[in-house]
Formats: C-alpha cells, structure tokens, sequence
C-alpha cells in the first residue's frame, strides 16, 4: 500500500494571484522534509494549498490512492492531513482537555495519552482554557490537537517561531519522536535552517514559489556555501 504524498504541478495562490508554481514532491511515509527559503517565497502558502486552504490554480495533490485535489478542507482532515498553522488557532475558551476531545477520532479512547506522552507539559494544564497557556504551550496544544486525529501527514508551519529555548527543545524532541517511530510524512516549514535540517530526512528550498533545491537535509547541513547562496545563512 502507498502511503506517500505526491504533489504534482501545484500551482497556488489568493484571489488570483500566484504564489507558488509548478511545484513537484514525493514525500514517503515515515520521511520528515524540511521546507526551507527566505521570506516571502511560498512556504506558508505550500503547506496551506495542501490543507485546502489556498486558491488552487492547476497541479494536483494525492496520498497513497487518495486524491485530495478538489476536496475542501474538513474531508482533508478526515483524509489524515493533520495542520498547525502559525497562528496555532487553539479554540481559547475551551480547557486543553476538551481541545483534545473536539479533535478525536470517534471510539479512539487511546491517542490522548500518546499526545500528552509526546507533550508531557500539557497534563498538569489539562483543565486550563487554551487562553491561560503560554505561548509555548498554545503551540504544543496546536500540535497535539492536529495528532488526535492520527494523520498521516503532518503539516508544521514555523511552529518554534518565537518560543524560548527550553520549549523550542520541547518541541524538537517530539518531533524527533515522531520521525523515529516512522508513522507520519511530516512537512516542516521553520526560519532556523539549523534545527530543520538537523531534525529531517530531506530538504526543499523554494525561491519565488518555485523549488530551487531539493535533497538529503544532511548534504544542505555540511554545505556551507551553499546554505548562503539559499538561504542568506552566513
């Protein structure tokens, strides 16, 4: 059975306007793949046009037999494309607890423990409302909601921006976990190149909506000249 994501000719954007262009992936299962690049040059709007929430232009995008193209945003979810955008969109008004149950899979009474497992943090927060956690803790929430559903890929979108370095460790440690046990496609957009290529099997770097660079994370790692003409990493 083929659980790998393919992405063919994705070309995407808002209202008209075009973002990224013709963009080409197969990501295995159990692969993480760094998504890295400057500013502005389609990383957010790669993993948002793979959620289903982005204008969709031409291209095509499937998991294993699952055409996921023209499907709207919930049957994505339902199809295991697990999301965790920047703004980590935790529902505030709602404890921890019930931002887990809400995302559950129905009769699945086990994955609350395996994301609190992953996220130790989180258990003694369990009956907090979602705007009485600190930042690093809305962004475990984020993530620990998106897992409930037992996706089969894993869309990480900055998820250490601005946190401090004990949550970023936090964070990079369950990623970790999650590449070992092999169970997801995990596609992670993150500013520090270092952690990124440090915590994935392989690498696309985009300029311009378009993929420039495509590799084994470990060989952007070791080359150094080649980080600075990508990525301005000095």
């Amino acid at each position: 059975m083929d659980d790998s994501l393919h992405i063919e000719g994705l070309t995407a954007g808002y209202a008209g306007t075009v973002v990224i262009e013709h963009v080409d992936l197969v990501a295995a299962a159990g692969e993480t793949t760094a998504v890295l690049g400057r500013n502005g040059v389609g990383k957010t709007t790669l993993l948002a046009t793979i959620a289903g929430h982005t204008d969709r232009y031409s291209g095509r995008i499937r998991l294993g037999d699952t055409d996921l193209t023209s499907l709207p945003p919930h049957r994505r979810a339902r199809a295991r494309i697990g999301y965790v955008p920047q703004e980590r969109e935790i529902f505030a008004s709602l404890t921890v607890a019930e931002n887990l149950k809400v995302a559950r899979l129905p009769g699945d009474k086990d994955m609350e423990a395996e994301v609190l497992d992953l996220f130790p943090s989180l258990k003694p927060r369990l009956h907090n409302h979602g705007n009485h956690l600190s930042g690093g803790e809305q962004q475990m929430l984020s993530m620990a909601r998106a897992l409930m559903l037992r996706p089969t890929v894993l869309l990480l979108d900055e998820p250490l921006e601005g946190l401090a370095p004990v949550i970023v460790d936090q964070l990079v440690a369950a990623i970790e976990r999650l590449r070992a046990m092999q169970r997801v496609i995990v596609l992670l957009v993150e500013q520090h190149a270092d952690i990124a290529l440090d915590c994935s099997d392989n690498v696309i770097v985009l300029d311009r909506g378009r993929i420039v660079h495509r590799g084994p994370s470990r060989v952007l790692k070791a080359d150094h000249a080649l980080q600075e003409r990508l990525l301005g990493v000095h």
